[in-house]
């Protein structure tokens, strides 16, 4: 190698392997065994919700430009991503109650409620309740960064706008929604896509990848739900969070309520 240059490229250094491996810091002494699954499910968790979000970033911008190739592939991303959120709750499962009874008092306040990439994937996803903002500290990153989501357009409208450069006539007032808000059903944009699905093949692969979206985000959150209530039944969460009692309250809740809607008339 020359004087003064660069040492060749490794596979651990590219990939940061000393430092990613460094994270994973038990807290109980010993430590208890099943603390390092724990932590590395949770740190994998966040890890795949960054590669969604930037994912979703992607689709949204080829929904908007009308790039159905691209939308498509990036559904497909994001789907197969989903099927491996929900299999990790299998690996999570080999824990037992007691395990995790072991050293869940050392979590201390720490809550996966607190997670933001999940509330920025919500926002994103549409479920907009702007008082989840208040969970995060006044003129932190965190609250920045989900205010800047909020006032972004949901992945819905992203496809609305997709609709509408496909020709379709979509209502004024459904483009121009209180972004803050949840989509909530129209009865006109059921009617264009009734139409889509009986005359239009093409976009009508697109919508049915909102609905398997749709379908894997709620398939997460029920055996999320399950996973919870195995180990710790009725207990509140980590942090004093709710537990399962609010998680049941997710359960069941359509991202994109028309596209549910139009099944009993088509």
């Amino acid at each position: 190698m020359p004087t003064g240059a660069a040492p060749p490229l490794t596979y651990g250094d590219y990939l940061k392997v000393d430092e990613l491996l460094s994270l994973q810091v038990p807290r109980s002494p010993g430590p208890e065994h099943d603390e390092v699954l724990f932590i590395v499910i949770h740190q994998v968790y966040e890890l795949w919700f960054k590669v969604v979000l930037h994912e979703l970033n992607l689709l949204q911008r080829a929904l908007a430009g009308d790039d159905a190739p691209t939308a498509l592939a990036a559904f497909k991303r994001i789907l197969t991503i989903l099927k491996t959120l929900v299999g990790q709750i299998d690996v999570l499962e080999t824990m037992t109650p007691v395990s995790f009874l072991s050293f869940r008092h050392r979590i201390e306040t720490a809550s996966g409620f607190q997670s933001l990439q999940f509330r920025e994937l919500e926002f994103v996803l549409g479920q907009r309740r702007a008082a989840m903002i208040a969970h995060y500290p006044e003129g932190s990153a965190a609250r920045r960064r989900l205010h800047e989501r909020l006032g972004h357009p949901a992945l819905w409208d992203s496809f609305l706008s997709f609709l509408a450069a496909e020709g379709y006539q979509l209502p004024a007032a459904v483009l121009a929604r209180d972004l803050t808000r949840p989509p909530e059903e129209s009865p006109e944009i059921q009617d264009v896509l009734i139409r889509v699905y009986r005359e239009d093949p093409r976009v009508r692969d697109v919508c049915e990848r909102m609905v398997d979206l749709d379908e894997g985000v709620q398939e997460w959150r029920y055996r999320h739900v399950k996973m919870v209530e195995r180990t710790l039944g009725g207990k509140p969460g980590t942090g004093g969070s709710p537990g399962a009692a609010y998680l049941k309250t997710t359960l069941f809740q359509p991202l994109f309520p028309d596209l549910w809607a139009i099944r009993s008339r088509l």
